[in-house]
């Protein structure tokens, strides 16, 4: 099968980043440097040119598939003859660890929540749906945080079903990455947004279909839209050394994190802990349950190994 052949055969249209920026058009820049640098997560280099470049033109596709969505959804309302009020349009947004997926949720949620109609845009990480500390630590799991299993699903899966419904006031449970554990009582309250968007490794995972044919929900289910943050393995593998170093001289510094005993550590056996959970957590998670995810998203951009998005690709309709 020749070049051409297999690119009109495939589900996406890939753009190289010169020309997926032309497609900003007339898309204003809301957002100042200064706005970007306070939304960069560590070690995640993003620049106002690369906004203007690669999160610009997400914002105006997003903005024109929003859009169509409120008009199937009025179609149907006069179709039915009910006056049901709107859900949210909800984004997901997925990739592994150290990717960049918290900055990416942020620029757009800023972005977003700039457009000309103010709509209301509210952020959710899955975090807040992993188990507590207590119970991975009483299923033998602690080693398998972030995988599929460590995650209160069904936790889940009442949150966005109340979301989409249009229910008020939504609790999501918090999660402190300074604790690393749930934070007991503390919630975020989702009040009806226009826009949700959700962020985790594992937001596009299917679950095993039963063989009886019953509907069981998958996550992504709830999505109207889904972003794929992608990079080659070892570009992962440096980000995520490169960040864990950074955080032995800072957060792990605080007499409150979880991982306060790593701070004193020297550079040489830090790094050997940091290469050892890479290895045996978040590769074997990444190879096993987030890559296998990425042929599900309706975007995916791809990042060289300096952070930037070098190509984006956008599913076809």
């Amino acid at each position: 099968m020749d070049q051409v052949t297999r690119t009109s055969l495939s589900p996406y249209h890939v753009f190289a980043i010169e020309d997926w920026a032309k497609l900003r058009a007339d898309t204003p820049m809301t957002l100042s440097a200064e706005e970007i640098d306070a939304l960069r997560s560590l070690g995640d280099p993003v620049s106002i040119e690369e906004v203007e470049r690669v999160y610009l033109p997400v914002s105006r596709l997003l903005s024109f598939y929003v859009r169509a969505t409120q008009g199937v959804f009025n179609a149907t309302r006069r179709f039915l003859g009910t006056n049901d009020a709107k859900g949210p349009y909800i984004i997901g947004i997925g990739g592994s660890v150290a990717v960049g997926k918290s900055t990416t949720a942020r620029v757009l949620h800023q972005l977003l929540e700039r457009w000309p109609e103010a709509p209301q845009v509210d952020l959710i990480t899955t975090d807040g749906f992993l188990f507590p500390n207590a119970v991975l630590e009483a299923e033998g799991l602690m080693e398998r945080k972030g995988f599929p299993e460590s995650y209160d699903v069904a936790a889940l899966l009442a949150f966005l079903t109340d979301i989409k419904a249009g229910t008020a006031r939504v609790a999501a449970p918090v999660y402190s990455h300074l604790t690393y554990d749930i934070v007991p009582g503390e919630t975020t309250i989702v009040d009806r947004p226009d826009i949700l968007i959700l962020e985790g490794l594992n937001v596009l995972q299917p679950r095993v279909l039963p063989k009886d044919g019953k509907a069981i929900p998958f996550v992504s289910d709830f999505f109207d839209f889904s972003i794929y943050l992608d990079a080659d393995e070892e570009a992962l593998r440096r980000w995520y050394i490169e960040r864990f170093m950074r955080l032995k001289e800072t957060r792990f510094r605080d007499p409150r994190s979880y991982f306060h005993s790593y701070a004193s550590l020297g550079d040489t056996e830090a790094e050997a802990i940091a290469v050892g959970l890479w290895e045996r957590i978040n590769l074997v998670n990444l190879r096993e349950n987030i890559v296998p995810t990425r042929p599900r998203a309706d975007l995916i951009l791809r990042k060289d190994p300096s952070h930037a998005v070098k190509e984006v690709a956008l599913r076809k309709l």
